[in-house]
């Protein structure tokens, strides 16, 4: 199966959006597609056997949309001079026309040459030459609804296009007996509610695409933070190009003040460099020959040459925008109430239009009448603030997250991070940094410690683990060789093996004595090294335990807070680490766990998660990604906290880039407040359409209440804006 994301032109309501997903789901070859509104795209799991992406775009094009190609990047439909003149231009014109239709009903001074009762003829002209510019202005609306319609998937357009068509229609009827003598048929002019229905639909789409915009920024300003141009080295000579130019295996050059192109290796330099937008870190880091840099990152104070290594869409910044918008594309289960009302909704508002139009012309009102408030119907049920009242609120969370370094894979997240009432924490690389330190030593051997520590070291060297790394450090700081190691192995969950001066070599913890079926005669010292907070490795020479080594740990900053806030919000916290009780008992009393299940192995941390899971239990599992990513996936919501570097590998729902706990307090609480807009929204959605509809098709006349479509239009404007303004309250919390 392969994933693409396609932007899509054409879409302007939930209707439009609902009709293609549902229409791109049937199609033989599509196993799951899902369409964004708000970020006007598509993401389609496909069967690459059967599809490509010529196909699909036939699929996008027969359901009466446009495919725009591939998803590259967040554009921001920014308004441009000329849109806002054009604007500008047709509200004088509304204005005008405004005047001329009603001015006599709020006594404004009258225009002889059109006036209504003495220059009838010139006054329907004038009408009609106003009413045929507002069409040409909105003939996109019109070709929309029609477009969608003949396609099967009716949507707003196509309500505003049939109510503008009809009143136009009969209006041009009524147009031509006046200019035949009869001036009677004044009366059953509307070509000023055509006019001016399309007027208030653009006005909404005006105000729409500005606040989508703003929904999108937090977005769009990570795909600002890779430069534009870049310098690079050619036979000795440095060139400028531009970022789509350079190449794998080209060197990059940076200098003082300049943002990192693309992501590489040093190859030459050091320098500190700003990479607070991925990892939070306030300081800038030094970086030097040997060590990654990443794509956006400022350099303060060196000169340094790197050689590209992931360009284009391979980058950090292009995977955690992708990351982004498939999130935002991704619908949250509260969404698909919305979606399923939305794919009923405009069919049903014909028929009802329909049926009021009949009705009052059997209770012997006149054509004329029935007509009005057939267009009124159809006008006031704006779908769009229901189509709007869930995905804006996604995108503008998703947004906020990314923005504090909260990358979320999936949509429904959002929706679910705020029912979690227990959370599940690793201890090494996540509770702590993971900066492991050699604390103490039990020799029972003839080495010396640093001989020790150069046979433990030269087999931990060839380990991944953070323990591996702190043997190596401190042979690096004491400047002490590696041994050459043989028969290297990994015991997964217990430990590792190798040769050295052919003298087989156990390291691991207690666990491995036991899959080894050796005594164990150290369990005091073990105990004791335990009660000061250390991991502890067994050393075993030819079947002899020969040392117990003590590593310590740094504590996450603030991490107590953390543990406080969330015991105080009502979350269980616990503690799940495959290193003894004591060790864990002792970190878990120090900031606040007071649940600890120890000495577990990978596969029993998954059984872990399971079983809290069968207590009813809302479970999110924060560890260090690829480590624990069994248990990671087994939980309700999995979270890592992660460099930034390795997103793409990252099988977590949640990736918590700035390497803070903090995040997870603000993800759950973004997620309740995005709920709490979304349901506001959807209620103040569905309350407009269950009292406007009534109101528009008259049955509230008698109390006074009665629309034409000029308010209708206008209503449904107020009702859009009133969930876009609800929504970007989000951005303020």
């Amino acid at each position: 199966m392969k994933k693409i994301i396609l932007s899509i032109d054409g879409m302007t309501c939930s209707a439009c959006s609902n009709g293609l997903e549902k229409y791109l789901n049937k199609q033989n070859g599509v196993k799951s597609a899902s369409v964004n509104l708000v970020m006007a795209n598509a993401t389609i799991e496909y069967d690459e056997k059967l599809l490509n992406q010529e196909k699909l775009e036939e699929f996008v094009k027969k359901a009466g949309f446009k495919s725009l190609g591939e998803f590259k990047e967040i554009k921001l439909e920014e308004k441009g001079k000329k849109d806002k003149v054009i604007f500008i231009i047709f509200t004088i014109l509304a204005v005008l026309l405004m005047y001329v239709s009603m001015g006599s009903m709020v006594n404004l001074p009258s225009i002889p040459i059109i006036d209504m009762t003495k220059n009838t003829v010139n006054y329907t002209i004038t009408l009609f030459i106003f009413t045929i510019i507002f069409i040409v202005y909105g003939f996109d609306v019109l070709k929309n609804g029609y477009k969608n319609l003949i396609h099967g998937t009716p949507n707003m357009d196509t309500l505003v296009g049939i109510g503008v068509l009809s009143s136009f229609l009969y209006s041009t009827y009524s147009m031509y007996l006046i200019l035949n003598g009869n001036t009677h048929a004044i009366h059953n002019l509307y070509f000023e509610a055509a006019a001016m229905v399309i007027y208030f639909v653009k006005l909404g789409r005006y105000l729409d695409g500005i606040s989508k915009d703003k929904t999108k920024e937090a977005i769009g300003e990570l795909v600002k933070i890779t430069p534009e141009k870049a310098v690079i080295k050619v036979d000795g000579v440095e060139k400028v190009v531009t970022i789509d130019e350079v190449h794998k295996g080209d060197i990059v050059v940076a200098k003082p003040g300049e943002r990192i192109a693309v992501d590489g290796v040093i190859i030459a330099g050091k320098a500190h460099l700003d990479e607070a937008f991925i990892t939070g870190e306030s300081k800038p880091v030094t970086r030097q020959v040997g060590d990654k840099v990443i794509a956006g990152s400022i350099n303060y104070d060196g000169y340094i040459e790197y050689r590209a290594e992931r360009i284009g869409k391979e980058s950090t910044i292009s995977e955690i925008v992708k990351l982004v918008v498939e999130a935002s594309n991704s619908k949250a289960p509260i969404s698909k109430v919305a979606d399923t009302v939305s794919g009923y909704f405009v069919p049903a508002v014909i028929v009802i239009a329909i049926l009021a139009f009949v009705i009052y012309l059997s209770l012997g009102y006149d054509f004329g009448a029935s007509l009005i408030t057939f267009v009124t119907i159809l006008v006031v049920a704006c779908p769009c603030s229901l189509g709007l009242a869930t995905p804006l609120a996604i995108v503008v969370s998703e947004g906020k997250c990314a923005s504090s370094g909260i990358l979320i894979k999936k949509g429904e997240i959002l929706e679910n991070a705020q029912k979690v009432n227990t959370i599940v924490f690793d201890k090494t690389g996540t509770l702590t940094y993971g900066t492991l330190k050699i604390a103490e030593i039990k020799n029972y051997s003839d080495l010396d410690n640093d001989s020790l520590i150069q046979l433990v070291g030269s087999i931990e060297s060839k380990s991944t683990h953070p323990i591996g790394k702190a043997f190596t450090e401190y042979l690096e700081e004491h400047k002490i060789p590696k041994l050459e190691v043989k028969e290297f192995g990994n015991v997964a969950g217990y430990g590792i093996i190798g040769k050295v001066n052919d003298k087989k070599i156990i390291l691991g913890n207690a666990k491995i004595l036991e899959n080894y079926k050796l005594e164990n005669n150290h369990i005091a010292d073990e105990k004791e090294l335990a009660s000061n907070g250390n991991s502890i490795i067994y050393v075993v020479q030819e079947n002899i335990i020969i040392a117990l080594i003590g590593v310590n740990d740094i504590v996450r900053a603030n991490i107590k807070e953390v543990i406080e806030s969330l015991n105080n919000n009502q979350i269980d916290t616990i503690m799940l680490t495959g290193d003894n009780k004591e060790t864990a008992e002792a970190i878990a009393k120090e900031i606040g766990i007071t649940k600890v299940i120890a000495n577990v192995l990978p596969s029993e941390k998954t059984q872990a998660i399971k079983d809290l899971k069968q207590e009813n239990k809302y479970v999110m599992m924060c560890g260090d990604g690829i480590n624990d990513s069994p248990a990671l996936m087994s939980a309700d919501i999995g979270v890592s906290v992660n460099s930034g570097t390795d997103i793409a590998m990252d099988s977590s729902d949640v990736i918590l880039t700035r390497n803070s706990l903090d995040s997870i307090l603000e993800l759950i609480n973004i997620s309740k407040s995005t709920i709490r807009i979304i349901k506001q929204n959807l209620f103040w959605a569905f309350f407009y359409n269950v009292l406007m509809i009534p109101i528009a098709a008259g049955l509230f006349t008698s109390f006074g209440l009665h629309i034409n479509p000029m308010i209708a239009s206008f209503a449904m404007v107020i009702s859009s804006l009133t969930v876009i303004l609800n929504t970007l309250r989000l951005k303020n919390k």
